[in-house]
């Protein structure tokens, strides 16, 4: 399991408080997923499941209140730089002619200003946490199943 693995790593890194609410984050993150994988469920494993889902969002609530606040982040060097290309990129579509001097100059500018990163708990992925025990219930393990059969069915739609 990763979080095994990366527990080890993180331990010591951040101040005393912070490693803590760290450390369990990442052991809750382990376990919850270890729950998710499982290939056979029973109703204990799924109840399991559900205060496993409970407690990450616990967790994941306090990080960042606490850790997420005490420490200013930013998008790092590949970020940046794939930031810069976007935007050069943006700025040649503009003009018919290559790009334009505005364009070269906005990307030099945007590319030297690191933008500040913030953990945004509104994301989809997060929300949809919850619903995994009742997903596995209805169609059972996460290993049983794809998106494929729904994005095969919506392209037939759409050529019909």
């Amino acid at each position: 399991m990763e979080a095994q693995c990366a527990i080890p790593v993180f331990e010591g890194l951040l101040r005393k408080e912070h490693d803590k609410t760290v450390l369990d984050l990442l052991f809750e993150l382990g376990t919850w997923h270890m729950l998710a994988s499982l290939r056979l469920h029973t109703d204990s494993t799924l109840r399991a499941l559900e205060d496993s889902t409970t407690r990450l969002g616990q967790l994941l609530r306090h990080f960042q209140s606490t850790t997420c606040t005490a420490y200013e982040t930013y998008e790092l060097p590949s970020e940046e730089a794939a930031r810069g290309r976007r935007t050069a990129t943006t700025g040649a579509r503009t003009s018919h002619y290559g790009p334009s001097e505005d364009a070269e100059n906005l990307a030099k500018k945007t590319k030297r200003r690191r933008l500040q990163k913030v953990f945004n708990l509104s994301t989809y992925k997060v929300h949809a946490l919850g619903d995994y025990a009742q997903a596995i219930r209805l169609f059972g393990t996460t290993d049983g199943f794809t998106t494929r059969v729904v994005s095969t069915l919506v392209q037939v739609t759409m050529t019909s």
